[in-house]
């Protein structure tokens, strides 16, 4: 049996509110990462030297590789978060498809993606709540 429309509406809006802030997390976190994984690679003077980027298996491209797409993931990881949680807050019909594929994604991201990808994927992939869902968003 499905859960009443105005209680699985505050379960979605709460999931909403749980991926805009996850979608902040992974950003803010990622830029952080990043912002010190470039300083590592081209030697940021933190007194070690030249840096990975000199003295890594062939050569300076391949960290340099890595950081671009590291950036990408970061971009699409988050990109893929936010728009998880403004198409549920909105109820969009394309919320629930795209909260899914975040889910699964965010399932590997341990403790915080993986709890957030778990509470998705059992709020969402149920088939009465699906039909709600559908009925919300007309």
């Amino acid at each position: 049996m499905g859960l009443p429309m105005a209680y699985l509406e505050r379960r979605i809006n709460g999931l909403a509110i749980g991926w805009l802030v996850y979608a902040a997390l992974v950003g803010i976190g990622g830029l952080f990462a990043l912002a010190f994984a470039h300083a590592f690679v081209h030697g940021g003077g933190y007194g070690y030297g030249p840096g990975f980027g000199h003295h890594f298996w062939r050569g300076p491209d391949w960290p340099i590789f890595a950081l671009k797409f590291a950036r990408i993931a970061l971009v699409l990881k988050a990109g893929l978060a936010l728009a998880a949680g403004v198409g549920l807050l909105q109820k969009a019909t394309w919320g629930r498809t795209v909260a899914i594929v975040a889910g699964c994604v965010a399932l590997l991201s341990f403790p915080f993606g993986t709890a957030l990808g778990i509470w998705t994927l059992v709020v969402l992939l149920n088939r009465q709540n699906a039909w709600t869902y559908e009925a919300m968003a007309r």
